[in-house]
């Protein structure tokens, strides 16, 4: 257990963040990772906006449920797993959700000492 205020700042990072149909962030998680994403975040929300209103007056029922999903994502990753979670979640589709890229400055989280070593940052460990 690390003891003390030292952390590790990872840099070269991006965000991506979907925002699509309610029942659909299982599949964009999968195939998500199945490109090398290593985990994502999801969460629920309500969305409405003007294509929701065009749409009712067609006749057409949009569910305004959504799940976002946030997955950070190494930049030499980044438009590989775009690429493959557009095509996966249909966003070619009116209606389907929306998706983007927000290079991130900086993030930290725990890393165990031995994975930040595979990566040539080294830590001492505190006892």
């Amino acid at each position: 257990m690390s003891v003390g205020n030292e952390f590790i700042v990872l840099t070269g990072v991006t965000l991506l963040t979907a925002v699509v149909q309610r029942g659909t962030a299982d599949m964009v998680v999968r195939v998500a990772m199945e490109a090398g994403a290593q985990g994502a975040t999801v969460f629920h929300a309500h969305g409405s906006g003007v294509r929701q209103k065009s749409m009712g007056i067609l006749g057409l029922t949009v569910d305004t449920e959504k799940e976002v999903i946030y997955i950070v994502v190494p930049n030499e990753q980044a438009d590989h797993i775009f690429e493959r979670v557009f095509v996966a979640a249909k966003m070619d589709t009116p209606g389907m959700g929306i998706l983007w890229l927000s290079k991130l400055e900086k993030m930290a989280t725990h890393i165990p000492q031995d994975i930040a070593a595979r990566f040539g940052v080294h830590t001492e460990r505190r006892e």
